[in-house]
């Protein structure tokens, strides 16, 4: 049956991955009218989010967030798809880097890096900033249920050279391309609930306390590595713009989640400043602590 469902949809995913992005885009404002307006996709969980964590605003005001957070939900994941066909030139153009001169700077020092990214505007291109740095990319990411759409996943997701690892083996990874000398970056989101048997910390995330991820804290500790922020700004349909913000670059000189502090209240800004490009749909404060 996985595999049925895997041939039955490829040709699909494939015809709308070469759509005009005119097309592209009114298709995707069809999907939203299904998602939002027909199924109602997790449309509870995502008001709860905003009641909770944007409490200052009115009703309507979060539900104006509301509508343009599944907008651009549909347009993101349709975006992933579309990396299947897009050139790298036509990705170049769309996906930019503001101060990537920084960037630089940090493949000169000569110590592997953990890039930390939230699930925020487009984190699916940030793959491309493989094609544009001298490190050796390293995305960890959760492994899909579905072998076969794993591997279409994995196959979209290292188009720009990118090697793909599972969470469980990144730890391995890490300690192999130490010994080897092998100068990585390590591409980690932390940002949405971690497993309640992998809960070492909790703290305030959007003015709730909950447990939080301090998995790339305590690698980066562990390995000697700088720790890097990307913020992501939505600046039109389709296009993005990064930016590199330094976090820690001796991580060891830091006390216990501190690093994970500063990375989270970065999150934050980020949100406050356009909520509606959150990913709003995740049960991000299911835990929280009473």
């Amino acid at each position: 049956m996985q595999f049925l469902a895997y041939i039955v949809a490829y040709p699909f995913l494939w015809l709308i991955s070469i759509l005009p992005f005119r097309i592209f885009y009114w298709f995707s404002d069809f999907v939203y009218f299904l998602v939002y307006h027909v199924i109602g996709y997790r449309k509870k969980v995502v008001r709860a989010n905003l009641a909770l964590t944007l409490p200052h605003l009115s009703d309507t005001e979060r539900k104006e967030i509301e509508k343009k957070f599944y907008q651009h939900m549909c347009d993101m994941f349709l975006e992933m798809i579309k990396t299947m066909s897009i050139t790298p030139e036509e990705m170049e153009k769309r996906f930019t880097i503001t101060n990537m001169d920084l960037f630089h700077e940090y493949e000169n020092k000569g110590k592997s890096v953990v890039l930390v990214a939230s699930h925020y505007a487009s984190w699916e291109w940030l793959l491309t900033l493989n094609k544009r740095m001298l490190f050796n990319g390293v995305g960890v990411y959760k492994k899909i249920a579905n072998p076969y759409f794993d591997k279409l996943v994995r196959k979209i997701r290292g188009k720009y050279d990118a090697e793909l690892v599972e969470t469980k083996k990144a730890i391995p990874l890490m300690a192999q391309n130490q010994r080897d000398g092998i100068l990585s970056l390590y591409g980690l989101a932390s940002d949405q609930s971690p497993k309640l048997d992998r809960i070492f910390h909790s703290m305030k995330f959007m003015g709730i306390e909950v447990p939080v991820h301090t998995g790339a804290e305590m690698l980066a500790k562990k390995y000697d590595l700088s720790v890097i922020f990307i913020k992501v700004k939505k600046v039109g349909r389709g296009y993005y713009e990064a930016t590199i913000v330094p976090i820690a670059d001796n991580p060891k000189e830091y006390e216990n989640f501190e690093v994970t502090e500063k990375y989270l209240r970065e999150v934050e800004k980020q949100i406050y400043e356009a909520p509606e490009y959150y990913l709003w749909t995740h049960k991000r404060w299911k835990h929280r602590v009473q």
